[in-house]
């Protein structure tokens, strides 16, 4: 355990300035879920299939782009091939359901093997840092990607189809996948647990020296902590949130392909992350919304719309280097603590 923030003037400021800053993310978050049931509320009086089912999609890329977002906002690890453990989760995931349409099997299922497979695959990544890290990364996603394109058994290019609805059994009442307004509602409250979770994890002690790591990796070993154990267990984390978050696309669509995880994936998740806000958390599900609206208005008008987000992400990276969140939160955070600096 790290010990009680110390007693000096600036290091207190600095402790609850972090602490001011994760409940003002509560904060936006909390609007996002009101705002969510508000659209759902309206999804289910104009009963409304679309809308519901993009929307659910835009949550499920935004609990992927979480992960990203925990890696690359406080870690500092820049990761290329992400999408590995998305489409991980989203493939395991579909094998379970095909043999049996147990959402719990599934999920178990891919919690346990992500588990397995991230600690392998994290000793392989973490042996080297900085732009070798995202380049390691990177040719795992595509060495992965390649081996199932290439696998019959696992739909080769085509991926897997047929997915069957899936009932969810919740105790009190039951959600049917193919129900828009519940899947929806059902995903919006799974997002925002792994949220909780990261939230959670990220408040503890454990976070303090992945904030250690970010800002300067060769003091933590004189502080007692091994870099390489923090490293990898935060590694583990963020691939179980993306693969969990993966394992809810075949339940949405019916299908999963090898295109989940190549690197468009993988990018996408990064320009969500940056357009929302590095290190806010909250960031990444408002990016992932933001990022799926323009995706969804701007295809209507023209075929080139990668253009146009191309753009916007670098007018981000331009004018508003924190991202969205990055300019909102520090006001909230402000509001919450009287108005101190």
């Amino acid at each position: 355990m790290l010990n009680p923030p110390p007693k000096d003037t600036s290091a207190f400021l600095a402790f609850d300035r972090s602490g001011l800053a994760m409940r003002a993310s509560h904060l936006l978050v909390a609007v996002l879920v009101v705002a969510a049931l508000g659209f759902a509320a309206a999804g289910a009086a104009l009963n409304d299939t679309f809308f519901m089912r993009l929307a659910t999609e835009a949550l499920i890329l935004g609990g992927f782009a979480l992960s990203v977002d925990i890696l690359l906002g406080y870690t500092g690890l820049l990761s290329l091939g992400h999408a590995l453990y998305f489409g991980f989760g989203a493939y395991v995931s579909a094998l379970v359901l095909k043999e049996t349409s147990s959402f719990w099997a599934a999920m178990g299922a891919v919690l346990v093997s992500t588990l397995v497979f991230g600690f392998f695959t994290g000793l392989i990544a973490n042996r080297v840092r900085g732009v070798y890290f995202a380049l390691v990364t990177f040719g795992l996603a595509q060495v992965a990607a390649k081996a199932v394109y290439n696998t019959r058994s696992l739909g080769a290019s085509d991926g897997l189809i047929g997915i069957p609805i899936v009932p969810i059994n919740l105790g009190l009442m039951t959600v049917m996948s193919n129900a828009p307004v519940a899947f929806f509602l059902f995903t919006l409250a799974f997002v925002v647990l792994l949220y909780v979770a990261a939230a959670y994890l990220l408040d503890t002690s454990f976070g303090r020296v992945l904030g250690a790591l970010r800002a300067n990796e060769h003091r933590v070993p004189f502080l007692g902590y091994s870099t390489h154990r923090a490293r990898l267990l935060i590694y583990v984390f963020a691939a179980v949130i993306a693969a969990l978050s993966g394992a809810l696309y075949p339940m949405l669509r019916g299908f999963v392909s090898p295109e989940l995880m190549f690197f468009a994936t993988s990018g996408n998740a990064v320009i969500t992350v940056v357009i929302g806000g590095v290190g806010t958390l909250a960031g990444a599900l408002y990016g992932s919304v933001i990022l799926t609206v323009l995706k969804s208005v701007i295809g209507t008008m023209t075929e080139h719309h990668l253009i146009v987000i191309g753009v916007l992400f670098m007018a981000v990276v331009i004018f508003l280097p924190k991202g969205l969140m990055g300019l909102v939160r520090p006001r909230i955070a402000r509001l919450l603590g009287g108005g101190a600096r």
